[in-house]
């Protein structure tokens, strides 16, 4: 059974920055695309970034050039680095498999928050 587990939300000030990480057990990940997706309050969970096991990249029109998708094959980890965010960026923040493939069970997520 794979378990992802996000972390490193937080609350932070428009244009503040975060790191956030997903650790995925099980043998699935060092040859799977991997992506980070978000979900604001009343709406669709949102596929922001996705990276392939080669490290090529695709990140969604609102958030290229502020967000940075990244992975550690050897850790098992998939990390995504957030600059200059705004709060249009408030969500909670999953790792998953991309589409086409079905995602695994989801993880609890991690809580962003951007606000003065």
């Amino acid at each position: 059974q794979v378990q992802l587990v996000e972390s490193g939300g937080g609350l932070v000030q428009p244009g503040g920055s975060l790191r956030l990480s997903c650790t995925a057990s099980g043998n699935i990940f060092r040859f799977t695309p991997m992506g980070w997706y978000r979900q604001a309050p009343g709406k669709q969970r949102e596929l922001v970034a996705r990276i392939t096991s080669g490290g090529s990249t695709y990140y969604v029109d609102s958030v290229k050039g502020r967000f940075t998708i990244s992975r550690d094959n050897a850790k098992n980890t998939v990390s995504l680095q957030m600059n200059n965010l705004k709060p249009e960026d408030t969500a909670v923040y999953y790792c998953n498999l991309p589409p086409p493939a079905n995602p695994r069970p989801w993880g609890q997520g991690t809580q962003v928050t951007v606000s003065s």
